[in-house]
């Protein structure tokens, strides 16, 4: 069974792009965009106190024909957030994610904030994992199989 730190080994990278509630929403949109992410995490004194997605965007900023220049991440940011820590099994972070509604989630590690894993990195593992046990099988089928 794989777990959340193993999606994490496999992104290279741990590094959680963030803002401060007080960040402007287009100060978030430019960090989102130079780094090509759909999300951000807001952060409060070095605690996750939210997230700031795409669809934040368009649903409370956009839709509501509030200024980007002027509107502050902390107003319009999702609030709820679920975090997972390192040994969360990868299908439990899909089935949360699926019951939450949310894309991407924080992970932690006791006390610290240690990365952020999205929808796209569960199912590329997931489609990783997939294909390694249908080469197996089609190995195992054509009598190819090493054990």
């Amino acid at each position: 069974m794989h777990t959340v730190a193993t999606i994490l080994e496999g992104k290279g990278s741990r590094a959680v792009h963030h803002v401060a509630p007080q960040a402007t929403v287009f100060e978030a949109v430019e960090k989102m965009a130079s780094v090509k992410i759909g999300a951000v995490l807001v952060l409060d004194q070095g605690r996750p106190v939210g997230i700031f997605s795409e669809r934040d965007l368009l649903t409370r900023v956009i839709l509501e024909r509030r200024d980007p220049a002027t509107t502050r991440v902390g107003d319009v940011m999702s609030e709820e957030i679920a975090c997972v820590d390192l040994g969360t099994p990868t299908e439990e972070a899909m089935a949360i994610m699926t019951e939450r509604r949310c894309r991407h989630l924080p992970v932690v590690d006791g006390e610290s904030l240690v990365g952020l894993v999205s929808i796209g990195d569960l199912v590329r593992h997931t489609s990783q994992d997939q294909e390694f046990e249908i080469r197996m099988l089609t190995h195992y089928i054509n009598g190819k199989y090493p054990g």
